[in-house]
């Protein structure tokens, strides 16, 4: 039987050379070069020439003998030496030529500055596939078509047609608008913001934000990464590789297109309430990415994030010298979802000896406009003590007596020991620049407005709290029921063979339930009788509801009728729902009638639904449900798989949560770890199947007692053309595996989990001093081991770029699952290879473990499509080192007193045929 696609999709593939021959060539090659005035040609050559670029410069033109002043070559190939980047600005017909003639020359990268692609219509989305086409023969990599090209300021590279060259700093800018790339230029200038990297990504026919976030991710000139987003691309790529590189460095992002008009309703609710710009935000917030509004921002916080620590928390305390900036900064900082720190009586007390008797006391803390420094100076430490401050914002009013430079420098020497976020609003323009610089040199940022530094700080917590979310340990929670994937995978399957494109309640309902979800009894009935007997089969009082194949929402036919108590009324409904629905629908939308029991009414109808999105596949939603669910618009959005840390966040972000959690109005709170678990199965379920186009579980009745699907609806989608893949790679189940040694002994084998940290760290105080020392290659000390952030890294893994295997065995008598080997491999970097590394408990070695696991590990590696495997060994590791002899690896003496261990996927059969051999 064929498996489930969804979860059998290799590790992402490797994407060619590095990009930082690129960025920082020692040749450039400009095909187009001119000295035609206002020509894209010659202005490339000149901004290269007026950056003072240290490498060397081919102009490219069969035309002219030279440009500006340089040798001008007819052809790529007649240069004699070797040329690390292209510059194209010819016709758009001849660039899949220059492409050829540069995969020829064995160039490392293009920038095709050239328009008159995709964006002009069929004829240039069929040139613009040649030239990838083209690129793909060797290793070129290609930015672009239609982009403004790239800078790298310290190097005076400008490979652009721009005639401002940006300034060296720390910042990568990454645009897909050209233009706005200019007035980028113009406006940093001014605000004397300086660029690692200035990229115009254009069309992104090869290279994309995955591959820039990577590169820039690992290049020590960079700090931060903002970009200007216009369309996603390679969604897998961009969540992939922001999620790696979100940990270390900011990246924020401001992407156009808020308004609902550009998004396309669905006919399900999930797909009508799931906007694609909701979408965004929740792939954004899934992988740490800051989503800004206004170009201010994007910059602003790429500066915040740089100088300052992400607050714990939302509360923020303010102090300032006058009341009308403290109260727009509070109004600010409510607005955007934050919090106003409540004062602590111990931190009044305080203040009061040290502000005068009027100051406001409470938050803002107005210190009165006559404040010294030292006033500052001793209000700013005693609110940074109090511990329900997690930010600070200082306002200062250019008064009187008011000394802004002295007040800086003052807050400068405060803050140096702080562990909390502190900004700055020095009001007044030229009159306290002086002050501002003091704050900026010392890593204070500053904001001319209270309320712009009042949302600078709420996007500062949020994206913190982003950040935290990503590796918090989830539990694995109740798994009494088991998942049948394939036996969800028929039953699509068999209704996709027969033509349907919508599953009816029950067999919707038996989807549900192959994944654990509990529904509610229901039965068919196709006539009042059968109806009336069935109703009391099940108990009064039942709900009837429409049975169609057809028709989408059974309400807006008249198809469902509730608390039916007697066998009258079950008739009577059954005659209405026909009538109505035959007449507002037609008689073939008719099919009959579900019955089951009434349910309710002490507890609350929420909604959890999946509906596909162009960009990101599958998207997740849950809120509050029922029939007013569009009219209440309660939801949050997710990208699946979830786990149960995932999943609460999802809840947490509902209007309804507050209710389920606390109960309300006499309904008493809802077992909330159940509804965590519904959500997880039911991410997977959309994960695993990928016939699954939409689907709807509305109500989803829950209460303090019972968590219940009351009706649900799922749309498939066409067989020829499958939907969307999903953004976030899935647990790989295929790798899951249990083993029987011939001692008797059951071990499994199967692919580490975010949910693994508690056991992880159990197994680590099984090893000794030389397991550590043999694997890492230096001493940790158990307390480092452990570290949770060390951890997480460990067990919080991207499925596209790293697998690792954990071979486990359960406790006697139903006990817990304990870790006795961990096996890994990392994909390397635009590689079709990956390291290994292996660690097997102590007491457990000397048992053939390790080679099951290893075994387990390399069969896997070829599953995935690695070509080459290897790993460092100490020489001294000689259980290692027999274990890869045995195992086909080739073992090498490398430099530094280490073994490289090798080993290609033609290996298994060598090794097959040498035994038959023998």
């Amino acid at each position: 039987m064929s498996t489930p696609s969804a979860y059998l999709k290799p590790l992402r593939q490797p994407t060619g050379t590095s990009l930082h021959p690129i960025f920082e060539p020692t040749s450039v090659a400009i095909v187009g070069a001119t000295e035609k005035l206002a020509s894209v040609g010659r202005s490339v050559v000149q901004n290269l020439l007026n950056g003072r670029f240290q490498g060397k410069i081919f102009p490219v033109n069969p035309n002219r003998e030279e440009v500006l002043g340089i040798p001008c070559f007819p052809s790529l190939t007649a240069i004699g030496e070797k040329v690390d980047l292209a510059v194209i600005a010819t016709p758009a017909r001849t660039v899949p030529e220059v492409i050829r003639e540069c995969v020829a020359r064995q160039c490392a990268g293009a920038v095709v500055i050239s328009a008159g692609f995709k964006e002009t219509g069929p004829e240039g989305a069929r040139l613009e596939q040649q030239l990838l086409e083209e690129a793909h023969q060797g290793d070129l990599r290609v930015i672009g078509p239609n982009c403004l090209g790239i800078m790298t300021p310290r190097l005076g590279l400008n490979a652009t047609f721009s005639e401002t060259m940006a300034r060296p700093g720390r910042l990568a800018f990454i645009s897909q608008s050209g233009a706005l790339c200019t007035a980028i230029l113009d406006w940093s200038l001014g605000q004397n913001i300086g660029f690692s990297s200035f990229v115009s990504i254009g069309s992104m026919a090869d290279v994309g934000w995955g591959d820039l976030i990577d590169y820039l991710g690992s290049d020590p000139y960079t700090r931060a990464i903002v970009l200007y987003m216009e369309t996603v691309g390679d969604a897998r790529s961009f969540m992939s590789s922001a999620r790696e590189v979100a940990l270390n460095k900011p990246l924020i992002v401001i992407k156009p297109g808020r308004t609902s008009e550009a998004a396309q309703a669905a006919a399900s609710h999930t797909g009508s309430m799931a906007g694609s710009d909701e979408v965004l935000d929740a792939a954004f917030r899934r992988v740490g990415v800051l989503r800004v509004d206004t170009l201010s921002e994007l910059f602003d916080m790429a500066e915040v994030l740089a100088k300052q620590a992400a607050p714990r928390g939302p509360r923020l305390t303010v102090l300032t010298n006058a009341g009308g900036p403290g109260v727009l900064a509070a109004d600010a900082v409510i607005t955007e979802g934050g919090q106003l720190a409540a004062l602590g009586s111990e931190t009044e007390q305080r203040l009061d000896q040290v502000l005068p008797p009027h100051w406001s006391h409470r938050n803002p803390i107005d210190i009165i406009g006559d404040a010294t420094p030292d006033r500052y100076k001793q209000a700013l430490a005693i609110a940074a003590a109090d511990p329900e401050t997690d930010g600070l914002l200082v306002i200062l009013t250019p008064q009187g007596i008011t000394e802004p430079v002295q007040v800086a420098s003052a807050l400068v020497g405060r803050t140096k020991d702080l562990n909390k976020p502190v900004l700055a609003c020095w009001m007044g323009g030229s009159s306290v620049s002086t002050s501002e610089a003091v704050l900026n040199q010392a890593g204070i940022p500053t904001f001319p407005y209270p309320d712009a530094a009042a949302k600078a700080f709420c996007h500062m917590w949020r994206y913190g709290a982003n950040l935290a979310n990503l590796y918090e340990t989830p539990h694995l929670g109740r798994l009494d029921t088991p998942v049948d994937r394939d036996g969800a995978y028929r039953l699509l399957e068999q209704a996709s063979q027969g033509g349907s494109k919508m599953l009816s309640e029950t067999a919707s309902k038996e989807l549900l339930e192959k994944y654990g979800i509990p529904t509610v009894k229901t039965r068919l009935a196709g006539s009042p009788e059968e109806a009336v007997r069935t109703a009391e089969a099940i108990g009064y009082p039942v709900v009837l509801k429409l049975h169609s194949t057809t028709l989408t929402h059974k309400s807006d036919v008249g198809g469902v009728r509730l608390n039916l108590g007697d066998a009258g009324a079950v008739r009577k409904a059954f005659q209405g729902i026909a009538e109505t629905v035959e007449r507002r629908a037609g008689k073939e939308s008719f099919e009959g009638v579900s019955v089951q029991p009434m349910v309710g009414p002490d507890g609350f109808e929420l909604i959890v639904g999946s509906t596909c999105d162009a960009q990101f596949g599958p998207v997740l939603l849950f809120g509050t449900g029922g029939r007013l669910v569009e009219s209440l618009q309660d939801r949050s959005l997710g990208l699946p798989p979830l786990n149960s840390t995932l999943a609460r966040h999802m809840m947490e972000r509902t209007r309804i949560y507050p209710a389920l959690k606390r109960g309300f109005r006499g309904q008493r709170p809802v077992d909330l770890e159940r509804i965590e678990q519904l959500l997880v199965r039911f991410s997977w379920m959309v994960a695993d199947q990928e016939r699954i186009q939409e689907v709807d579980i509305n109500p989803l009745f829950v209460s303090e007692e019972t968590i219940m699907a009351l009706d649900a609806r799922v749309v498939l989608g066409d067989a020829k053309r499958s939907r969307p893949g999903l953004a976030i790679r899935p647990y790989p189940v295929q790798y899951v595996s249990s083993h029987c040694m011939p001692t008797g002994e059951r071990y499994m084998i199967r692919p580490i989990r975010p949910e693994d940290e508690p056991a992880m760290v159990q197994f680590h105080a099984t090893l000794s001093e030389q397991s550590v020392y043999r694997r890492f290659f230096h001493r940790i000390t158990l307390g480092r081991r452990v570290d949770h952030f060390r951890l997480t890294r460990q067990c919080f893994i991207d499925y596209d770029r790293e697998l690792a295997l954990v071979l486990t065995q359960r406790q006697p008598e139903g006990g817990e699952e304990v870790i006795l080997g961990v096996a890994r491999l990392r994909r390397l970097p635009r590689q079709n290879a990956a390291e290994f590394a292996i660690l097997l408990s102590d007491q457990f070695q000397k048992r053939g473990l390790g080679r099951l696991l290893m075994e387990r590990l390399l069969e896997a590696g070829w599953q995935e499509g690695l070509e080459e495997i290897s790993g460092h060994l100490l020489p001294d590791n000689i259980p290692a080192l027999r274990l890869c002899r045995r195992l086909g690896f080739e073992l090498q003496r490398q430099p530094g007193d280490t073994v490289l261990a090798r080993i290609g996927r033609d290996a298994k059969a060598r090794i097959r045929r040498d035994e038959q051999g023998s």
